[in-house]
């Protein structure tokens, strides 16, 4: 392959150093605003990622890091998440420049949230409480969380640094070792995270990260190696699916996060100022490049017609533009090959009997924020994740009736409603098949809570206790208790 001295260059980081491939081979980390490569990542073989899982391998089996106290790691931690704040504005350009997120979006949210996720689980694992079970037979019982070993991370392209930290942190903070393979069309955070990694004293081996693609490439070889203990992923429904196959094979414990098709129920009585402006976040942020994304919009009847009409002005409101200028709130697709995929829906929309009240294509990899009416309900823009700034909409008449169109679908991430009527509120949120469902907001998060989600959305839970659960094995221990 080409290698251009004049670029950036990413590469593997094993055994405590950043290393070119074993075969020397690199591939391009394009730019989707310039769609020109911006720097050069090194392209792992089998062998790489080998060497990387024995580098893991060892470092849990023999090294320190597993063998410290909660309070040490947790030190190392928070130094870790104090270094992702002090370089906050490299961190979240190589994710604008990764995928084309507004900067606005990457440095001034994505950064914070990732450094919270690592001070956040270090504190967590720290303060957890195990059980203490006594029982009437004269023995003790009590439970003890340890380690799994090493841990197969394997992180999505649209929030990069996010949720790699979302995947690393809580490992890491149980005393795991890590092989991380970030998604090959946003490598560059995850070295940059590696490097501050061994800066903060995470010990060799304990952090590794290795770049390359999926099927046939990197992500293949690391899931089915026989040396991991835990595969985390976050994706594609299609690929957790291959995933938990291969897991399945070796008997790993896999949680899966994947596609979504969320539901945005508004009613009648809602504070419309209010569902505008979270219904806009929810289906237009990253450019609607959110597995979260309410992206099937359902509204009463009575106020269908006044909130359309204000939800398709403040999409069309929107500043499209280069995504390193911070006026920008929509930025290009995050690649040409998700740009066709994209394409192809907005192609289909009259055919399949929809009409465009307010979108369509920009320059370049762009897709202006597009609102859909009219289209069927077994139409594939209903059905299908289209993963951009692509909305659905449609009345509704009763409670009922929005939440059966709600759960039609065979995802199962997450929902919104707005209501004012506090007794709907509870009563449609426990109806509606999602692993989270908010309500009068969008993409608030409290990191103890669970996260994932039923049917093609996933497999599992993570955060706070959820995720020690994933990344620990836990152990119960009986004791008798001397009676004499």
């Amino acid at each position: 392959m080409r290698v251009d001295h004049d670029m950036e260059f990413y590469g593997h980081v094993i055994d405590g150093e950043e290393v070119e491939s074993q075969d020397g081979a690199r591939f391009d980390d394009v730019d989707p605003w310039t769609r020109k490569p911006w720097s050069e990542v090194a392209l792992a073989s089998e062998k790489d990622v080998e060497t990387a899982v024995a580098s893991a391998r060892r470092a849990f089996d023999d090294g320190p890091w597993p063998r410290m106290g909660y309070t040490e790691r947790g030190r190392v931690l928070h130094r870790l998440a104090e270094l992702v704040e002090q370089n906050k504005r490299e961190l979240g350009l190589a994710d604008t420049r990764d995928m084309g997120k507004p900067v606005t979006q990457s440095i001034g949210n994505d950064v914070s949230r990732s450094a919270l996720n690592i001070s956040f689980f270090a504190d967590h694992a720290r303060l957890a409480a195990a059980d203490a079970l006594p029982m009437d037979s004269g023995h003790h019982a009590y439970t003890r969380y340890g380690p799994a070993g090493v841990v197969a991370a394997i992180a999505p392209w649209n929030f990069p640094l996010m949720l790699e930290t979302w995947k690393v942190a809580p490992a890491l903070a149980w005393g795991n070792t890590v092989v991380l393979k970030p998604a090959e069309d946003s490598p560059a955070s995850a070295t940059l995270l590696a490097r501050l990694a061994l800066e903060a004293g995470i010990p060799p081996g304990v952090f590794n990260v290795v770049h390359g693609y999926g099927p046939g490439s990197a992500g293949q070889a690391l899931t089915e190696s026989t040396a991991i203990d835990r595969i985390t992923f976050t994706g594609a429904s299609s690929t957790g699916r291959a995933i938990a196959g291969i897991a399945g094979a070796n008997l790993v414990p896999v949680s899966l996060e994947l596609g979504g098709k969320g539901a945005n129920l508004v009613f009648a009585d809602a504070d419309l100022d209010k569902a505008v402006e979270w219904s806009i976040k929810a289906i237009f942020t990253n450019a609607g490049q959110v597995c979260l994304a309410g992206s099937r919009l359902y509204v009463q009847r009575g106020v269908y017609e006044e909130f359309l009409d204000r939800f398709a002005a403040a999409a069309k409101a929107m500043v499209i533009g280069d995504p390193s200028e911070p006026a920008t709130q929509l930025g290009p697709l995050a690649s040409e090959e998700h740009f066709t995929k994209v394409r192809g829906y907005m192609e289909t929309i009259e055919a399949e009997g929809g009409r465009i009240r307010t979108g369509g294509f920009g320059d370049g990899w762009v897709v202006r924020p597009t609102v859909i009416t009219d289209m069927p309900q077994d139409a594939p823009h209903w059905r299908e994740e289209i993963f951009g700034p692509v909305v659905v909409v449609a009345p509704f008449d009763t409670e009922a009736e929005a939440v059966a169109m709600a759960n039609n679908t065979e995802y199962g991430l997450n929902a919104m409603v707005f209501t004012e009527n506090l007794s709907r509120a509870h009563r449609v949120s426990a109806a509606l098949s999602a692993g989270t469902v908010w309500v009068n907001c969008f993409f608030i998060r409290d990191l103890r809570a669970p996260f994932g989600g039923v049917g093609a959305s996933g497999v599992g839970r993570e955060g706070g206790d959820f995720s020690r659960e994933f990344f620990t094995e836990p152990k119960a221990v009986v004791m008798q208790i001397d009676q004499s």
